[in-house]
């Protein structure tokens, strides 16, 4: 919800990261550290400098090709990944190697213990097609999102 409240301002964070959600004493999930967003011009505009953690990075910033909100969700991806198989989906030693696994392989499979529904929305937000990749309001019209997040809402 907070990703789309931002995208709807037309802000890119492009520092999405595990470490930048937070939670607070009454349980509930902020978004932080807007240190390297931007304000983009309107819904078709692009940034095109490199920011952000190298885990997270999307395959069109690495290829340093102009990148949008789809990058955004790229490590909302990232994030979904790393909850739920409790390591980075893409991890190298070194930078190159990194950059490499991001534009060429595909992360390991999340554990069995996870639904199909939770796979096949992982991999969505993977897609290296960043044109193939949803916006977060049909993430968040999602049955199987809109499930879990009246759950949360209601606790």
């Amino acid at each position: 919800m907070a990703l789309d409240n931002i995208h709807t301002r037309k802000i890119l964070h492009r520092d999405l990261k595990s470490q930048n959600i937070f939670l607070t004493k009454n349980n509930f999930v902020k978004l932080g550290d807007f240190g390297i967003s931007k304000v983009l011009e309107n819904t078709s505009a692009m940034a095109a400098t490199v920011q952000g953690t190298p885990y997270y990075m999307s395959p069109e910033v690495c290829q340093n090709k102009p990148y949008s909100y789809q990058s955004d969700i790229w490590a909302l991806g990232c994030i979904l990944y790393e909850l739920c198989a409790l390591k980075h989906a893409f991890h190298s030693e070194n930078l190159l190697g990194l950059v490499y696994k991001i534009v060429q392989e595909e992360p390991d499979p999340l554990p069995d213990t996870f639904s199909s529904e939770m796979q096949d929305l992982v991999t969505l937000l993977l897609n290296k097609d960043n044109t193939q990749r949803p916006r977060i309001i049909d993430i968040i019209r999602r049955p199987f999102v809109k499930k879990h997040m009246e759950r949360f809402v209601q606790s």
